[in-house]
């Protein structure tokens, strides 16, 4: 919905529903001024998985405490209100249903949203209206209208913290690397392959639709999706695998992966893609994006190579997921775990004197990337992953997916954020709402 319509259907539903009307107008709460105790006052928005990941580094920060989590399944909001008192030692005073309440508690400083992807949009967008600091997870949303829109509403609110949670971005040893790539150590690089070959990700055998479970309010969990009988794979976990959602490894990968072949390049998206993939694994599944996928970025004196799988556990140089930079001196290889450099020799003689050492990581990273956010909150200082950098690469994730749809190359104009002379594919940049759900007028 609109602003002026969302308040609109708030107050009205408010005696139905036993909701608030969302407040009239924007309030700024700067860290500690509404917050006894100099605290953060945090509330969840999506329970479940990634977003009582996020909660549960929040609740390692002693200046963090949460007053409201909200879940559309009775089940996950009831075990993370527990959880959360198990780890904080403080009840939970306010558990909702409807994400609304959250944006409407003004007891509420800064808001998680670790929902699935379709619903990443219109929090957000209504949590910076409403005067919050947002930490959305990635991929930033669903498509890449949305994405332009939440860009659009940080920069409209720009009082407002906003971080995705690309939180590679606050690991040293990914910066460290990047730092060696573009010291040029390595030579002029004309390739980057990426790459996630994921056996947790397997097939989904079909199974009937089914009444939702007892304590789901099915109707909020699709939201502005399309309307769809209930079925368990497209509900929690698996929802990635179904386009009205997310768009598979994808999104679900790529953001993390690509996001580093863009900054170890220094380079924005590309205007050329081109990509080939399928259901070639599991052809009969559940599963709507492709099992199996290669996409090509092509830039002009380098192409960034996009590969995964689902079902298959190795990929290149035995990693499951990572990136390999190919330069004149050698390969540089950088996963989640570690980065190391492998020397390019030519008739027994190394290009490169004194390779990097190998270099492992610390695994801080998630606990890193939430205590930049605080830090920016406190201080209203840019974020290590900020909002341009989350809608960059969900956009460039996006640019895979589509030209896998459509099955041909695309071609992609950038400064206006369009595909060039292509209706098809430009109508596959929009986000198509269900009512009454409305994208927001900004």
């Amino acid at each position: 919905m609109n602003r002026r319509n969302f308040l609109q259907k708030s107050a009205i539903s408010a005696v139905s529903v036993g909701l608030a009307p969302l407040i009239g107008s924007s309030y700024s709460s700067i860290y500690g001024q509404t917050s006894p105790g100099n605290k953060v006052k945090v509330g969840l928005i999506g329970c479940r998985g990634q977003g009582y990941a996020n909660l549960s580094e929040f609740l390692k920060y002693p200046e963090v405490e949460c007053v409201a989590l909200c879940d559309v399944d009775d089940e996950w909001l009831n075990k993370r209100a527990g959880d959360v008192e198990q780890q904080s030692g403080k009840k939970v005073p306010n558990l909702y249903k409807d994400w609304r309440r959250i944006i409407d508690n003004k007891d509420v400083d800064a808001v998680i949203i670790g929902t699935p992807d379709h619903w990443h949009c219109l929090p957000m967008v209504f949590a910076v209206q409403a005067g919050k600091d947002v930490y959305v997870e990635k991929p930033l949303s669903n498509t890449i209208e949305e994405c332009n829109l939440m860009v659009k509403a940080a920069h409209k609110y720009n009082n407002r913290i906003v971080t995705v949670g690309q939180w590679q971005r606050s690991d040293p040893h990914w910066d460290d690397a990047v730092a060696y790539l573009h010291a040029g150590h390595i030579g002029r690089i004309r390739s980057v392959k990426v790459w996630a070959y994921q056996d947790s990700k397997h097939t989904l055998p079909k199974i009937p639709d089914s009444a939702p479970p007892a304590g789901v309010d099915y109707d909020m969990w699709l939201g502005p999706a399309p309307e769809r009988p209930f079925n368990q794979y497209r509900f929690h976990d698996t929802f990635r695998f179904f386009w009205d959602y997310s768009g598979g490894l994808m999104t679900d990968w790529g953001v993390h992966l690509l996001d580093y072949a863009l900054e170890g390049m220094g380079v924005g998206l590309p205007e050329r893609v081109f990509s080939g993939g399928g259901k070639f694994g599991y052809p009969d599944d559940a599963m709507e994006t492709p099992d199996t996928l290669m996409v090509t970025y092509a830039y002009k004196d380098f192409n960034i190579t996009w590969d995964h799988a689902c079902g298959i556990n190795l990929g290149l140089y035995d990693k499951r997921e990572g990136l390999a930079f190919y330069g004149e001196n050698g390969t540089m290889i950088l996963t989640r775990d570690d980065w190391e450099v492998i020397p390019v020799v030519v008739n027994n003689v190394p290009r490169m004197e004194a390779p990097a050492p190998f270099k492992r990581r610390e695994w801080k990273g998630p606990y890193n990337h939430v205590g930049n956010f605080l830090s920016c909150v406190k201080s209203r200082q840019a974020p290590a992953c900020g909002i341009e950098i989350g809608s960059r690469v969900a956009t460039l994730s996006h640019l895979g997916n589509i030209s896998c749809r459509l099955q041909r190359e695309i071609r992609w104009d950038d400064a206006n954020s369009c595909f060039i002379n292509d209706d098809e594919a430009n109508a596959m940049i929009k986000a198509h709402y269900r009512a009454p759900w409305e994208l927001p007028k900004l």
